[in-house]
């Protein structure tokens, strides 16, 4: 038997699932949908009027999500109906072109940085896209945003640290970096 409590609490006695309300709002609203590349669902709730710019628990927006998937349909569709295209995620201070340029999604960093993205942005570590870009070992999105911002190779980190810190002993990075 399981026990879910309106809290969001749950105990399970058997193998039956229980999902706690978080979970349950996060799968009916369009973080899911995004982040799943459902568009037909993600613009069904547009229609209905939710807020492309909508956080969930953990203050992400869809965008967050569909820019980590790597799904271009969705983020063009988010960005169409108004979405905030350098919303902030809560702890992370994270915005969609920093996912995106994680995740190397190359599509994605370009029509983020061509829809006025601001690249310097930097998370709560102090790193840009192009530092995330960097750690991930995506070449070819840190010649996008090099390309975008020559100057993104000169900003710190909290830590003191410049994108060419953390490329490593990859040459072809050294070479874009320095």
């Amino acid at each position: 038997m399981s026990d879910c409590h309106s809290h969001g609490h749950c105990s399970v006695s058997t193998s039956s699932l229980c999902q706690t309300l978080d979970e349950l709002d996060f799968e009916r609203g369009i973080w899911y949908a995004a982040q799943h590349d459902d568009l037909e669902r993600v613009q069904k709730l547009l229609r209905q009027g939710v807020s492309p710019d909508i956080k969930d628990t953990a203050g992400y927006c869809a965008l967050h999500y569909a820019a980590r998937a790597g799904h271009d349909r969705i983020c063009h569709c988010l960005l169409a109906a108004g979405a905030t295209w350098d919303a902030v995620t809560r702890a992370g201070q994270a915005t969609a072109l920093h996912r995106a340029a994680s995740a190397g999604h190359n599509s994605i960093v370009t029509l983020l940085l061509k829809t006025g993205s601001n690249s310097g942005l930097r998370d709560a570590d102090g790193k840009t896209a192009l530092h995330r870009a960097v750690e991930q070992v995506h070449v070819s999105t840190v010649k996008i945003l090099l390309e975008a911002d020559p100057d993104l190779r000169f900003i710190s980190d909290l830590k003191g640290k410049l994108p060419l810190d953390y490329a490593a002993k990859n040459d072809e990075l050294v070479a874009l970096l320095v």
